[in-house]
């Protein structure tokens, strides 16, 4: 009979331990589905009533309030009144040069056919079309006159020197290059697409001679990348993340996964600044020389090499309440209501920071402490009662939101204490976005120079669009302008200074 209940008992705990296994492949499923099929956005739907208690959100709600479509109500049928909200606005410089195309009657059709006499000119019908025409290349020749000294003269020839170029010997004017390098870096071309659009031009230009152009450029450039981050570093307000991007592994036809590093930073709501590091791997020394002689507050995700970084006492970590957040939304299984009530917490965060930046550094400060402050109190505590008491599956992305946040909590307030410290991580997020797409078209880069040589000239490119700066533009003044100039003002060509 002993034995029987042993056997029992031991069925009942196989039984558990498969149904846990059940749900837990069951919530993996879910997400796989919900990532192929569904919804991916993390907004949070629902409302809650408890949004009225927070001070100054009442007029804030009625600025945001989705606007309803206007109806013209016309006989017989209801008409949608366009909507005028930006999407379909067609703007373009006043100071482009036009071309008249005139279009005019037959000679025969000038008479008045009734009494014989001329018609007589009273204006004209303008109809304006935006046009464009086929790019134009041209031969840039630079004429030197020679200048021949008397007799005796040590010198026998005199001429103007060679103005510099970012690249001596290079066929292509400086013009040529800065397109080339916005097709791959703010375009997201592939070189053989380049070539291939010059091409069709009758402009012959191999990919390998591309790719050289662009491995000196990075080169040439570095001096300006390394004012950019030095730039960055002391802002003291930085944000930081990483993303892979496959590196060709020469002569062996495969590729391994590299790492390119992205850091932003400054005193505002969206820094502009940008810079990206690339990486053989994703070890954690890589995260501390880029971040060794940082002092201030840090945001990243909660990878191990920020947390080593956390540690020292000049760094103040800022963890990301974004990713928080969507551990709470990818949570299947446990308390559905618990869950809703997290993220409805976190919302409430957000909105009172989104506030806070309308205001000035104090009134953002203030308003931190006077109502952040308690939310965070209030989860930390409802957090750590349900690890305690809740029922939770041990495998279960429930449970694992629940441990995420709560590992967190010795830096989910230090926000709160600096004025221009953010609630998520967004700005490099966003700086990161371009570099998906473009090595979606990109595949790979051909090798460790590769990888540099894009992560400099992506740290330039995409800091010009982050200023509103025509990049090309900027980049060929660059370019003719680099290689004399000081070293010691080196800072006044970076992209904001440049645009001043």
């Amino acid at each position: 009979m002993k034995t029987i209940n042993i056997e029992q008992d031991l069925l009942r705990e196989e039984i558990l331990l498969l149904k846990q296994q059940v749900n837990y492949l069951q919530e993996q499923i879910g997400w796989l589905k919900r990532q192929l099929f569904g919804r991916k956005s993390e907004k949070i739907i629902h409302h809650s009533p408890e949004i009225n208690w927070l001070p100054g959100f009442e007029d804030y709600i009625t600025q945001t309030e989705t606007k309803k479509e206007e109806v013209v109500v016309v006989p017989q049928h209801n008409k949608r009144k366009p909507n005028k909200n930006g999407s379909d606005s067609f703007e373009y410089p006043e100071n482009l040069p036009i071309e008249r195309h005139i279009l005019d009657i037959t000679e025969e059709e000038k008479v008045c056919p009734n009494t014989g006499k001329a018609l007589v000119v009273i204006g004209e019908d303008v109809t304006r079309k935006l046009a464009k025409k086929t790019a134009t290349f041209y031969i840039k020749e630079i004429v030197r006159i020679k200048y021949g000294m008397p007799k005796g003269a040590p010198e026998g020839v005199k001429a103007a020197d060679l103005p510099s170029c970012i690249l001596p010997k290079c066929q292509a004017d400086e013009s040529l290059l800065a397109e080339i390098v916005c097709m791959k870096f703010a375009d997201h071309l592939p070189l053989y697409r380049i070539s291939e659009i010059l091409g069709r031009e009758g402009i012959q230009i191999s990919r390998q001679l591309l790719s050289q152009w662009i491995l000196k450029l990075g080169t040439a450039l570095k001096p300006l990348y390394i004012a950019l981050q030095k730039r960055i570093l002391q802002s003291g307000n930085i944000f930081v993340d990483e993303t892979p991007i496959d590196l060709l592994e020469k002569g062996k036809g495969k590729t391994h996964k590299a790492i390119m590093w992205a850091m932003s930073g400054g005193k505002c709501n969206n820094p502009p600044d940008r810079i990206y590091r690339f990486t053989y791997d994703r070890k954690t020394k890589h995260a501390h020389d880029m971040l060794g002689d940082f002092e201030g507050v840090f945001h990243s995700d909660k990878y191990r090499a920020y947390i080593q970084v956390a540690e020292n006492k000049n760094k103040i970590w800022c963890p990301c309440w974004a990713h928080i957040r969507r551990k709470f939304v990818e949570a299947e299984t446990g308390d559905v209501e618990f869950t809703n009530w997290v993220l409805e917490k976190i919302k409430h965060l957000f909105m009172i920071d989104q506030i806070g930046w309308d205001g000035s550094a104090e009134e953002r400060l203030k308003i931190r402490q006077e109502q952040s402050i308690p939310i965070i109190d209030e989860l930390i505590t409802a957090i750590k009662d349900k690890l305690i008491h809740g029922k939770i599956l041990p495998r279960s992305k429930y449970k694992e939101a629940l441990g995420y946040f709560i590992s967190l909590i010795p830096y989910l307030k230090n926000y709160t204490n600096h004025a221009f410290a953010h609630l998520d991580n967004n700005v490099v997020e966003r700086a990161i976005r371009p570099l998906t797409i473009g090595r979606k078209n990109w595949l790979f880069v051909g090798s460790q120079a590769g990888g540099e040589a894009a992560a400099i000239l992506l740290s330039l490119v995409q800091t010009c669009r982050a200023h509103s700066i025509n990049p090309r533009e900027y980049l060929e003044d660059i370019f003719h302008r680099l290689m004399d100039y000081n070293i010691q003002k080196i800072d006044e060509l970076l992209p904001g200074n440049w645009k001043k």
